[in-house]
């Protein structure tokens, strides 16, 4: 496999792509629709793309759907720096300042969701409802991975990345193997399809990727005892103020239900949790049409649950 450039991600279909300027970078999304807008936030190992599905049915209920690139990822820029959660979700919010728009609703995917949850706790009026999927609140996540002998051993990858220069040479071995390797690990059996693989695989070998998405992971376990992320974890002690619906596949491999679940004491909002059966960590791709019912029909709810 040849090494792509990062317009290997704009792929076709009915949406369009550009870049915008926030937060002192260039972030590369795809646009699909017209009317309230919902900003969705891909996780790792993915890129926009991942949206694909949720797009189009975003679109056709009225939406306007704009799937970025993460720091790091697919078409945006990769800085040196600037790969910790708060950095993060200030590029989420400058992104929706550059739309032009007063607020969105955010749908996070694994890291995606991390930034939401970070997002709707940093900027809540920048933030109209919020969606976690595959990610548990960051105190629930953070407790978990110093806890519990389960999700430790379930996120055995996170402590893989904190070795130097060597699990990016892992990431992008054999034209990214390990991508493919750990999404079957972490879904459904069954998935993902072997061109869906491939598309991740090519993402990934676009050069600065891999380093920047081991540096995610890096500072989620090496700030654990630094003042960075202390400041963190106390900064979100506030509760999320906003509407929040919580979707999980039954079948995670990476992170458990019993971390996801038990989220919703963080949030002083209507919350809804769903759990998903028969899906893995990726259950926007590995059950289209489930993910997106549940979407849609929460959207629409003006006065969604507890």
């Amino acid at each position: 496999m040849t090494v792509p450039e990062s317009s290997a991600v704009n792929i076709e279909g009915p949406w369009t792509h550009r870049d915008i300027a926030a937060n002192g970078a260039r972030f590369h999304v795809a646009e699909l629709g017209e009317g309230p807008v919902v900003l969705l936030l891909h996780g790792f190992p993915e890129f926009w793309w991942t949206w694909r599905h949720q797009m189009e049915a975003l679109a056709r209920a009225g939406f306007r759907a704009v799937a970025m690139d993460l720091r790091g990822y697919g078409g945006s820029d990769r800085p040196p720096r600037g790969y910790d959660p708060i950095t993060l979700a200030l590029d989420v919010t400058g992104v929706i300042r550059s739309l032009g728009e007063p607020d969105a609703t955010v749908v996070g995917h694994g890291l995606g969701a991390l930034l939401g949850w970070t997002a709707a706790v940093l900027r809540p009026k920048l933030v109209r409802r919020l969606v976690a999927v595959s990610m548990p609140h960051p105190r629930r996540l953070r407790g978990a991975l110093l806890t519990d002998r389960h999700q430790i051993a379930a996120s055995r990858h996170i402590f893989g990345f904190q070795r130097p220069w060597l699990p990016e040479r892992q990431l992008v071995r054999d034209d990214a193997e390990m991508v493919e390797r750990l999404m079957r690990e972490w879904s459904a059996p069954g998935w993902p399809e072997p061109q869906v693989a491939a598309r991740y695989r090519r993402a990934m070998l676009i050069p600065g990727t891999a380093h920047c998405a081991a540096e995610h992971f890096r500072w989620m376990l090496r700030s654990v005892p630094r003042p960075d992320g202390l400041q963190y974890a106390a900064r979100m002690k506030t509760p999320v103020s906003v509407p929040t619906l919580h979707l999980h596949g039954s079948l995670d491999g990476a992170i458990l239900t019993r971390t996801a679940a038990g989220s919703g004491r963080y949030v002083a909002a209507p919350y809804r949790w769903r759990l998903l059966d028969g899906v893995g960590h990726f259950p926007h791709e590995e059950a289209p049409e489930t993910f997106t019912h549940e979407l849609l029909s929460w959207l629409k709810d003006p006065e969604p649950e507890r």
